[in-house]
């Protein structure tokens, strides 16, 4: 695997750092989660990973988890600024042990700014970062599309893209830095093609749900069918809009142009009615020799059967909540991650606690101490012995 030998420390949060925690380890990374004892297990993006619980509020928790950073490449941490440095594990703190560490934090507002210390979730980092008002339909409120542009893609993914940059650099210089990784700063570097082609004719130049690409045009948006499921239509380029009109069997009326957007409502009318006609599998099996940029909106079960997908391992069955979860990707040639029942399953919190402690050359008796303290704890079920 492509990050094999990659030592990772993941302080425990929610969402967005588990989320570049499961990347790195699904792609090889040993990574190891440092749980607060005695909380409910919320996080549901472990897998692949090892749990220690260690009490951040006493000093000899603290010191457990310098330890662990001494012989790590990587740590993610999702507090806000000034946590870690009271802790004693701010980047000085740690850096000045381990030259190498690179050091990712991964907040919503960032390190520096009037809003760094606030709290937020997505929808108010999509919010400051200007891109929610641009999201929904022109006669309802903004809306975000649930939490995944500014958690996981302007967050986790974007995280995970400035660790593996730093620890290229660090081929060259020997050293580590910090990753500043903020959601705000992440959601408006993802949606840079829409500030940028803003001046572009019928791209962005109308209110939010009226353009192009955002649900505006008859021949970019989704369409119920006689069975209340759905189609999507993407037929942008004329070539696809025009047998987007081959399949619904209005080659021969007289329609609108594509671009006369003044008659967009009119047009995307028409559209609404004639695949009002069908049921689904009856559009699907219209358009699957047409290439109209026309494709059958799946719920998740069903993608999860469709031949594409099953051919590209995209999804696979957790074996212990028989629940769906994704593969990684992008699919590597000659390193992959990874994937289906190769996975393993979530970590209990503390699981691995006396294994890392271990690790770490800790005498028995020290972590029998640790342990009777409260100040590390072992997940019973572990089957752990001293």
């Amino acid at each position: 695997m492509a990050l094999r030998g990659l030592k990772v420390v993941e302080l425990a949060g929610l969402a967005p750092v588990p989320f570049a925690g499961m990347i790195l380890a699904d792609f090889g990374a040993s990574v190891v989660r440092v749980d607060r004892p005695n909380q409910p297990p919320l996080d549901t993006l472990g897998r692949n990973k090892r749990s220690i619980a260690v009490s951040l509020k006493q000093p000899p928790g603290v010191k457990v988890v310098r330890e662990l950073c001494v012989g790590a490449d990587v740590l993610l941490e999702p507090y806000r600024p000034g946590v870690m440095e009271r802790l004693g594990l701010g980047p000085s703190d740690l850096m000045n042990q381990n030259s190498k560490l690179v050091y990712a934090r991964l907040t919503g507002f960032g390190q520096g700014g009037p809003l760094s210390l606030k709290a937020g979730h997505d929808i108010n980092y999509l919010a400051v970062s200007g891109i929610l008002s641009m999201l929904g339909k022109t006669d309802t409120n903004p809306s975000p599309p649930v939490n995944l542009l500014a958690d996981f893609a302007g967050g986790g993914l974007m995280c995970v893209m400035g660790v593996l940059m730093a620890l290229f650099e660090r081929t060259t210089s020997n050293r580590g830095q910090v990753v500043d990784a903020a959601m705000v700063d992440g959601s408006v570097y993802l949606s840079t093609f829409l500030l940028t082609s803003r001046n572009s004719p019928g791209l962005w130049t109308g209110p939010r749900g009226t353009n192009l690409l955002d649900g505006g045009s008859p021949f970019y948006c989704t369409y119920e069918t006689a069975d209340g499921k759905y189609m999507s239509v993407g037929s942008i380029e004329p070539q696809f809009y025009q047998n987007l009109l081959k399949g619904l069997d209005l080659e021969n009326e007289e329609l609108p142009s594509q671009m006369d957007i003044p008659q967009w409502p009119k047009l995307r009318q028409r559209f609404a009615d004639v695949f009002s006609a069908k049921s689904r599998e009856e559009w699907t099996k219209v358009f699957s020799d047409l290439d109209a940029c026309v494709e059958p909106v799946l719920e998740v079960n069903e993608a999860a059967r469709h031949p594409h997908n099953r051919h590209r391992g995209v999804y696979h069955e957790n074996p212990e909540t028989k629940l769906l979860e994704t593969n990684p990707a992008p699919l590597l040639g000659r390193t992959p991650a990874k994937s289906g029942s190769g996975h393993c399953l979530q970590p209990e919190i503390g699981q691995h606690s006396v294994e890392i402690l271990t690790e770490l050359q800790y005498s028995k008796e020290d972590i029998r101490q640790l342990l009777s303290s409260g100040t590390v704890m072992q997940h019973q079920s572990s089957g752990a012995k001293l």
